[in-house]
Order: structure tokens, then C-alpha cells, then sequence
């Protein structure tokens, strides 16, 4: 460690010293018009979310209560990873980032597996990697994913075609997650 300064306070330093008249790397104008702020906005209140959710033991309580509540301590391994991938598949369908869905959801997942039985023999470390898999199934509709969005823009399909092509690939995708799960990841250790 080189000094006790946090990287958000050198990276705003840094930002602030380009941004100073008679630097000429950036002016305030060009920052306004080449920074995709509601991006930059997204990630940071992702971000922001998931910390506070750890933070606050929000995390930990809904964990709990999802456990219980659901009945997921006395399944297993292979049905749990099952009913929180699909969880995880359904729930994209309201983010548009998966980068934001996974800053919001990772911590609940985290203290989710954490908190189940041991008996169950579910490794938490190891299910939460390979529930990430699930959280990039962003193929059902257009606004699920920028590179969605690009492909939109080209006009050459329409949204219907869109997500009746992407209701395929995420069951198929789906599909091999568990035939993953129950066989290679297991010999792996991961499930």
C-alpha cells in the first residue's frame, strides 16, 4: 500500500486536475457530451445498493427470510441453484444492465448460500460464480443489454423476432447450466 487515500479520492483528484483550465487533456464541455452519465449513474447506485445491503445486514435478513420462506434448506444443491438461476434469468427481464442486476443481487445471493444448511453441502463461493452465468442471460428482450439495443438499432429485426430467438437461446442456456451443475461442476467442487 503506497499511502492511506482511498482510490475513489485519487481518482476524483485526478479527474479534477484534467478537467483545470490550461491542462487542455479535457473541458467541462466535452466531458458533458462524450460521458454516457446515466450509465456512469447506474453502475454507481448498483454499486451504492450493494454495499448498503451488506452494510446494513439487509442482506443477511432477506437471505433469511428467502431460506425460510421458500423452503430452500431442505433442497438439493442442484434444485437450489436451479430455482435461483431461474430467479435470476426472470428478474433480468427488468434490468437493463446486467451490471446493475448483479451489484444489486450478488450480496442477497452471497448471504443467501451462506446462510443454508451445511448439510445440504452447497458451496457458496462456488454457486454464486456460476449463478453470475445466469445473470448475463439477457437475450429476451431488446432493452436487457446495450449489445441487445445495438442490434435493435440495425433494423433488420423486429422485437417480436428479437425475443422469440432469445426465449430459445435462454432455455437452451438454462438447459446446460444444469446439465453443468449436476455433472462437470460437480466433479469441480463448485456446486
Amino acid at each position: 500500500k503506497l499511502h492511506s487515500i482511498d482510490t475513489t479520492s485519487v481518482t476524483l483528484a485526478g479527474l479534477a486536475i484534467m478537467l483545470l483550465p490550461g491542462i487542455g487533456v479535457m473541458s467541462w464541455k466535452e466531458v458533458e457530451k462524450r460521458v454516457q452519465w446515466g450509465t456512469l449513474l447506474m453502475f454507481g447506485i448498483g454499486i451504492s445498493l450493494g454495499s448498503t445491503l451488506l452494510d446494513t445486514q439487509a442482506a443477511s435478513w432477506m437471505a433469511n427470510y428467502v431460506v425460510k420462506g421458500f423452503g430452500l434448506d431442505g433442497l438439493p444443491s442442484l434444485a437450489i441453484f436451479a430455482i435461483l438461476a431461474a430467479f435470476l434469468i426472470i428478474i433480468h427481464l427488468g434490468f437493463a444492465s446486467a451490471t446493475a442486476l448483479t451489484a444489486a443481487l450478488l450480496p442477497i445471493l452471497i448471504s443467501l448460500l451462506s446462510s443454508l444448511p451445511p448439510e445440504l453441502g452447497v458451496n457458496p463461493v462456488g454457486m454464486t460464480i456460476l449463478l453470475a452465468f445466469s445473470v448475463s442471460f439477457g437475450f429476451i428482450l431488446p432493452i436487457n443489454a446495450p449489445q441487445n439495443m445495438v442490434c435493435m438499432g440495425t433494423d433488420t429485426f423486429t422485437p417480436r423476432q428479437f425475443t422469440r430467438v432469445g426465449l430459445y437461446l435462454t432455455v437452451i442456456g438454462y438447459l446446460l447450466l444444469l446439465l453443468f451443475a449436476a455433472t462437470w461442476w460437480k466433479i469441480l467442487g463448485l456446486m
